[in-house]
């Protein structure tokens, strides 16, 4: 807790000082040095720089909500509120300037460009070696973290997104490369750059938990491969032999599993294990600054307690995936009629807003306690010292089962590794659709990213030509009230030439010159 609120205070801190390049690099016109000459001269300005690396952790437009926006075009997870923002990028009609998505392009491309700073100027500072190699690693991490979350999600086989580096960030105009397979090997490359650098995670202070290690190196590498796989076969292997570096890491990457499946899967998502064996990457918060999303997902004003803003809601569709007897269903959603702890108190689960009846559970930790103890103390801005992961082990296993079973190989035990934990019983020879349902229900609700996989399994739309329904409740302040399933979202037109990517923001466009994805 004591680290989360450390890191949280030094990014609020030592932002600003790395704002100086001027927000409109976000447009891809970047001005080179971020800083007076007499900065990069300390230990301290090189941590400095580091830590504005991070920043990007607690904005509400990228991992705080603005990304889940994205993530809710699936099945699984769609808008609790009305917001037509939202509606248009869930029915992609979206023109890539609404406020939930216009953001998302330009804020990366500014911790890219923080990042091309430091790789410029801190080779050439006089401070320790071994601080100099972490610094280093992490710009080379983080840069390419910033385009992992880009390419896949705006770039295709048709165009990439605009490489900007310390070798050529002075310039003027930022082509679009020919294909998403040239960021690929960008963020290849730079996550290469980044292995020989970082420390372990098990090597950090208790104060830095929380930054780049090797083993997010590798998680990341890994993922990237899996997303570059779809134009390249032959990155499936490379999947499985950086998943590998993950699974048996010095560092001793586990499952959380003490053998009771009713509460080894809920508690991978306790404050108490923001940094659990099963950590790899995550968002790290505080109480006074950081991750809005365990927020964004409770029920709306939180029943009068707490402001919650029931910006997301869970799916009648996610809800019945989930196999007969699977404990994840209950840790993953809450039904009308729950039980659960609320600020110290118990309650049975009900919701007058919910559109269909049905709450994320999976970040409900911070609010069993009373408010003093996880939460925020401003209402209004409705952080939790809960990090969110990016990224964690059971992904890992996952990941490595899937590109075995590319392969034609067996990828039963680690698919299996999963399932165990949760009490279930193994898969013989698991299939492709064994794989994904398995990620489907392990992974909700989290940055995993269920839209992304619809996409490369080519399976969108299909999926999104059937419409998603819910439960409405005859009394919804009645936990035992009953219901009729009902229509809460009509079917949909997913083009898989124009959808399977999104709009790159006009005002993005209208500077930079460069060319939208086609179709949009």
């Amino acid at each position: 807790m004591k680290t989360m609120k450390y890191i949280s205070i030094l990014i609020a801190g030592w932002a600003f000082l790395l704002t100086a390049c001027d927000d409109s690099f976000t447009e891809l016109t970047p001005l080179g040095s971020i800083t007076s000459g007499n900065f990069w001269t300390s230990s301290e300005d090189a941590v400095t720089a580091a830590n504005g690396l991070y920043e990007h952790w607690d904005d509400n437009n990228l991992f705080g909500r603005g990304f889940m926006y994205l993530i809710a075009a699936s099945d699984d997870i769609m808008q609790g509120r009305t917001d037509a923002a939202a509606a248009a990028m869930r029915n992609f009609q979206a023109t890539g300037q609404e406020g939930r998505m216009s953001s998302l392009y330009p804020r990366l491309y500014t911790v890219i460009q923080r990042a091309n700073n430091i790789i410029a100027f801190v080779p050439e500072m006089d401070i320790p070696q071994n601080l100099k190699n972490r610094v280093l690693g992490e710009a080379y991490f983080m840069r390419a973290h910033s385009y992992f979350w880009l390419a896949p999600r705006f770039a295709d086989e048709r165009a990439g997104i605009p490489i900007v580096t310390e070798e050529n960030m002075n310039e003027n105009f930022f082509p679009r490369p020919s294909s998403v397979v040239e960021n690929y090997r960008m963020i290849e490359a730079d996550l290469n750059r980044a292995a020989d650098l970082l420390p372990y995670f098990t090597e950090y202070a208790s104060t830095d938990l929380g930054r780049a290690h090797k083993d997010a190196e590798n998680a990341f590498l890994a993922k990237t491969y899996l997303y570059w796989a779809h134009h390249d076969n032959s990155k499936w292997a490379e999947v499985v032999t950086h998943c590998d570096l993950v699974i048996n890491s010095p560092t001793g990457r586990a499952l959380i599993n003490t053998g009771n499946p009713e509460e080894d899967f809920a508690s991978v998502f306790y404050v108490d294990n923001n940094f659990s064996s099963e950590y790899v990457f995550s968002t790290v918060s505080s109480n006074e600054r950081g991750q809005i999303l365990p927020g964004v997902m409770l029920e709306n004003t939180g029943w009068g307690l707490y402001n919650g803003w029931g910006t997301f809601s869970p799916t009648l569709e996610l809800y019945n995936a989930f196999e007969e007897g699977d404990p994840r269903r209950s840790a993953t959603l809450l039904e009308f009629g729950d039980e659960f702890m609320f600020l110290g108190e118990p309650r049975r689960y009900y919701s007058g807003n919910s559109w269909t009846g049905i709450q994320v559970n999976k970040y409900m930790h911070p609010y069993r306690f009373p408010e003093e103890v996880h939460l925020n103390p401003n209402g209004n801005y409705v952080t939790t010292n809960l990090n969110i992961p990016l990224i964690r082990f059971a992904e890992i296993l996952l990941m490595k089962s899937e590109a075995l079973i590319m392969q034609g190989q067996n990828g039963d035990q680690p698919l299996n590794l999963v399932r165990e934990r949760a009490g279930l019983a193994a898969k013989i020879n698991a299939t492709l659709e064994d794989l994904k349902q398995e990620r489907r229900v392990e992974l909700a609700a989290e940055y995993a990213d269920r839209h992304l996989d619809l996409i490369r399994w080519g399976d969108a739309q299909a999926a999104y030509s059937q419409p998603a329904t819910g439960r409405d409740h005859f009394n919804k302040t009645d936990p035992d009230s009953d219901y009729e399933v009902y229509e809460v979202w009509p079917a949909r037109t997913f083009n898989p030439n124009i959808h399977h990517v999104w709009p790159i923001p006009p005002n993005v466009l209208a500077v930079s010159g460069i060319e939208q994805n086609q179709g949009w």
